[in-house]
């Protein structure tokens, strides 16, 4: 028997219709994956809450290529108007953190196992900071991408919510056209939107599907 989807959107409107009543505005730390998927997200909740973005990928290849998108979601937040303020944390780029959370993955296509593993490596560490600095809620972009699986990634949060103390948003910012609203905002700031997720793994994929368009 399929297990019945739950629909992460409608959690979230209970939770900012309770927020539209209350005068206290609650503290979000936002991991992101880069500037374009942050776009919407960005856009939609600094209505709600005092966000920071923690820029925290170390799946993410090139080097050259966790830069490019560190400084574009840094010009993005400095570009963006917000009701309440939005600021950025950045951790460290260590790419030995994602290649041990995949190891005995890296043969598994994209959107599988390997994946629910950077899933849970990047929401871990969102969760473990969250509780550090006293955040009230953590959550993530990732839920965005038409490809990403936001019942696993929310599924994932609200373990690691309950491991580590701090509330998790839920998500599937995909609704509502939050993907093409993310798109738009994408034109209207020119930021930089890669072609692949972001690994090594995902760029080769996303090179081989070139290739056989092309033949």
């Amino acid at each position: 028997m399929q297990e019945q989807k739950i629909n992460y959107q409608k959690k979230l409107d209970a939770i900012i219709e309770e927020l539209e009543h209350s005068e206290h505005v609650p503290t979000l730390l936002l991991h992101s994956c880069c500037a374009p998927c942050s776009s919407y997200v960005l856009e939609y909740l600094s209505e709600y809450f005092k966000i920071t973005v923690l820029y925290y990928n170390p799946n993410i290849y090139p080097e050259s290529e966790f830069f490019k998108r560190e400084e574009e979601e840094r010009r993005l937040i400095s570009e963006m108007p917000a009701k309440h303020a939005i600021t950025l944390m950045t951790a460290e780029f260590d790419p030995s953190q994602y290649y041990e959370a995949v190891k005995g993955l890296e043969h598994i296509k994209e959107g599988g196992e390997r994946c629910f593993a950077c899933f849970k490596l990047r929401l871990e560490r969102t969760a473990m900071i969250a509780q550090e600095n006293d955040f009230d809620y953590f959550t993530t972009t990732l839920s965005i991408s038409p490809i990403k699986n936001s019942q696993k990634i929310n599924e994932i949060a609200a373990k690691l919510s309950r491991e580590y103390g701090v509330k998790c948003l839920p998500s599937d910012f995909k609704k509502r056209e939050g993907y093409k609203r993310s798109i738009e905002l994408s034109k209207k700031y020119g930021l930089y939107r890669q072609d692949y997720c972001g690994c090594v793994f995902s760029q080769k994929e996303r090179e081989e599907q070139k290739k056989q368009q092309e033949t």
